[in-house]
């Protein structure tokens, strides 16, 4: 009986362990956004839903952070977040912020162009495929596609 009750404990001291990690803080967000823009406040509160912490700028203009960051004008949504160093562009979902901060690859950030129907912060159901690019030095590349 006692050998059972360990294991039983054990097991259950692992999972805690596991969920832990889980549900461990993540990185603040900056997002830059227009102060008439309700769609990117709906990604950002998305976002905290998601465990991340948003602070929100509202500027007269994103396109000086475009700009600083390197997205490419077919790269460019409404709204541009600043993240663990890396650029988000648009309605991108967690699993690609989180991928991102995980694997940190050597690119500059992740774009979701324009506003695609469905995806966090817009109306709608998701219809097709997204293709979430990579951007370096200003030209993009295939991250993923959901």
């Amino acid at each position: 009986m006692k050998r059972r009750t360990l294991i039983i404990a054990g097991a259950g001291t692992l999972l805690v362990s596991a969920c832990g990690s889980e549900v461990e803080a993540k990185e603040t967000i900056q997002l830059y956004k227009l102060a008439s823009c309700g769609c990117c406040s709906g990604w950002a509160a998305y976002m905290e839903e998601h465990g991340y912490e948003v602070e929100t700028h509202e500027v007269a203009s994103v396109d000086p952070i475009k700009r600083e960051h390197g997205i490419p004008a077919a790269a460019q949504s409404c709204h541009t977040a600043l993240v663990g160093g890396y650029a988000v562009e648009g309605h991108v979902p967690v699993e690609m912020v989180d991928r991102l901060l995980k694997e940190r690859p050597n690119i500059d950030g992740i774009a979701l162009p324009r506003m695609p129907a469905g995806s966090a912060g817009m109306p709608g159901r998701k219809r097709g495929v997204w293709t979430i690019y990579a951007i370096k030095d200003g030209k993009t590349s295939l991250f993923e596609r959901i």
